[in-house]
């Protein structure tokens, strides 16, 4: 529900729907970059004009929405910003809203060691660990469902050492991706998916053998 995610946060960031309005988190696993963003790219060629990732999504979500003819679905991607700059909404705060992941922060510290540095928090998926991605959200502002309830969200990292590891490796080293692993995972990206991640933005066309600047 809309609600449960407005409760944890400041005014700001807030949605602008009624609490009781049906929200679904959309993850995306390993296998989407098989599974979709390759045949999408194959498919979209001539039509790749921004991050081929984004636009996968996008696709796909709307394909979603034209399920639905007779409803109200309002799509928000995660990488949409307000003219203020500040993301439309917070992902990992919406994913553990919904249960899916458990947004590991600071203050699941007990003893902090960090003193005065800036620590991110992180999300970590009970099945997937690290190895996922939260892409959007999809709202049905006409549905109300005032009798559902919360499911909290796995609590795999349980440990306070493990957490303590989890947030110096996410924060200090999260480029070798070993915050990933903090669990035992039941699937990891492809050496071709890491490839394709690990290389800067502007570079990935290149990967899929797309020119940037695709009519």
């Amino acid at each position: 529900k809309v609600g449960w995610y407005n409760a944890v946060l400041q005014p700001t960031f807030r949605l602008p729907y009624p609490d009781d309005t049906l929200a679904f988190v959309v993850l995306s696993t390993p296998s989407m970059f098989d599974k979709a963003l390759k045949p999408f790219v194959n498919k979209e060629r001539l039509k790749i004009i921004r991050d081929p990732v984004d636009q996968c999504v996008s696709h796909h979500l709307s394909s979603v929405k034209e399920k639905f003819p007779d409803q109200k679905v309002d799509i928000i991607f995660d990488y949409e910003i307000l003219p203020s700059r500040k993301p439309k909404f917070l992902a990992q705060t919406a994913a553990h809203v919904a249960g899916a992941a458990y947004y590991y922060q600071r203050k699941d510290v007990k003893l902090d060691p960090w003193g005065k540095k800036k620590i991110y928090g992180v999300c970590i998926h009970p099945k997937y660990g690290g190895w996922f991605a939260i892409r959007g959200l999809l709202l049905f502002p006409n549905i109300q469902v005032p009798f559902l309830e919360q499911s909290a969200p796995v609590d795999c990292v349980s440990t306070q050492e493990k957490r303590i590891e989890l947030l110096e490796q996410f924060n200090f080293h999260w480029q070798d991706g070993r915050y990933r692993d903090i669990i035992e995972v039941k699937e990891r990206y492809s050496e071709e998916q890491k490839a394709y991640f690990a290389t800067p933005p502007a570079e990935r066309f290149r990967l899929l053998g797309l020119s940037r600047f695709t009519e």
